[in-house]
């Protein structure tokens, strides 16, 4: 567990304690490697990648002043990967209409070994609390062929937008390919 002071820290009632800390590139790499690389983050987009790789992504997500990663615990256990961005400094300002106190967000669930009914509900709970913090809207484009994840965000309160393709980003320090998404938002 670190000892810095964490980003947010919220008890959230019948589920525990979360503790949502900026992703440390050098401590944190092999771990989220190991999450990334599995089957089912085949949606994240990592798959394939070495703990180098992992590393050099999360140190420069760490440079931008307009993207953050996090990794959340739950009573200092990992439990998921959270980032938050400026959607008017990303791709997806491309496809809606951004508005002043927008925040753009993504979520990854760790793996775990037995499902735990309202898992995700209390998790977002604090992540949601957090990322609203001074904000009016949240918007997330989860992958359109990832009904888990759109179906998660509709039970967490999230009204669905439309699909759109995110373009593809071609710089010297990050790839990523085009995107077909399914936009959902989060007023507070």
């Amino acid at each position: 567990m670190t000892t810095t002071e964490p980003a947010h820290l919220q008890t959230v009632e019948g589920f525990g304690t979360v503790r949502i800390d900026r992703i440390d590139p050098d401590a944190d790499a092999a771990l989220i490697h190991g999450w990334v690389n599995e089957e089912r983050a085949r949606f994240w987009g990592m798959g394939g990648t070495t703990v180098e790789q992992v590393r050099d992504i999360y140190a420069h997500l760490d440079s931008l002043s307009t993207h953050h990663g996090y990794l959340a615990r739950r009573d200092g256990e990992p439990v998921a990967i959270f980032q938050t961005y400026e959607p008017a400094a990303d791709r997806v300002g491309e496809c809606y209409d951004v508005q002043p106190g927008d925040i753009g967000v993504h979520l990854f669930l760790a793996p775990t070994a037995r499902p735990e009914p309202g898992f995700s509900g209390g998790l977002l709970t604090a992540l949601t609390a957090f990322a609203l913090a001074g904000r009016t809207r949240a918007v997330a484009e989860p992958d359109a062929d990832n009904e888990k994840a759109i179906a998660r965000l509709v039970r967490a309160g999230f009204a669905l937008g439309p699909e759109v393709v995110l373009p593809e980003v071609d710089l010297p320090e990050v790839f990523i390919p085009e995107k077909k998404a399914r936009l959902a938002f989060l007023t507070r």
